[in-house]
């Protein structure tokens, strides 16, 4: 299992989806730097993770969309590699057109960080494994989380907010959506931040296992 976890300056949560990637699989997974113009050989995975790529200037992953590596992963996408982005790398997937819609100011105005339930809702390549629970306790953490998108297709909702739970203002209380083929998702909490019970819950290490069984059955596929 071979993970490419991506590095944008100003992205904070790189490490800790490195480690919680490899206590999830038992290997080290690759960090690799915005200019790099290629991915690492055998790739099975990449991880675009959260945090505040380029300061968030412009608009939240309007920026790193376009880093050199980004053509590969764009690339890679296309020919149904396995993509996942939390927070901030679902802003830059969503800028840079490999999902659907966009991430707007949470209705608050304010940054959100607390302890939140989602729901998986839909079927995609992450799910082929078995989510591992219907209901997820995991926290957010952003400013700039309100998911909206016009005529998107129901069937490509992933994960919605738990009622009362929408912390943002997110259309339909979406929470996290793929593409069209099912093998890039996006997701605003961040699951790297729920793996142990002393964290207040280790439901993302659970939803993590089932994401990294999904990608081993996706590479014997390709």
């Amino acid at each position: 299992m071979k993970a490419a976890v991506l590095v944008f300056p100003g992205i904070n949560r790189e490490r800790d989806m490195a480690r919680t990637l490899k206590l999830t699989s038992g290997h080290e997974p690759a960090m690799v730097w915005h200019s790099e113009r290629e991915l690492p050989g055998g790739t099975d995975l990449i991880v675009i993770p959260g945090g505040f790529s380029y300061g968030d200037y412009l608009r939240c992953g309007a920026i790193a969309r376009f880093s050199p590596v980004m053509d590969a992963i764009i690339a890679a996408a296309g020919d149904g590699l396995p993509v996942l982005g939390i927070c901030n790398g679902f802003q830059v997937l969503c800028e840079a057109g490999l999902l659907p819609g966009a991430l707007l100011a949470n209705t608050s105005l304010r940054f959100v960080c607390r302890q939140v339930d989602i729901e998986v809702v839909g079927d995609s390549a992450w799910s082929d494994a078995g989510p591992p629970a219907p209901t997820l306790s995991i926290p957010v953490k952003h400013t700039t989380g309100r998911y909206f998108a016009r005529d998107l297709d129901p069937a490509q909702v992933v994960f919605r907010y738990a009622a009362g739970q929408n912390p943002n203002g997110s259309q339909d209380d979406i929470a996290g959506v793929r593409n069209e083929a099912g093998n890039v998702v996006g997701l605003m909490p961040h699951p790297e931040h729920a793996t142990d019970p002393l964290l207040g819950s280790s439901d993302g290490g659970a939803l993590l296992r089932s994401f990294l069984a999904a990608c081993v059955a996706a590479r014997t596929r390709r």
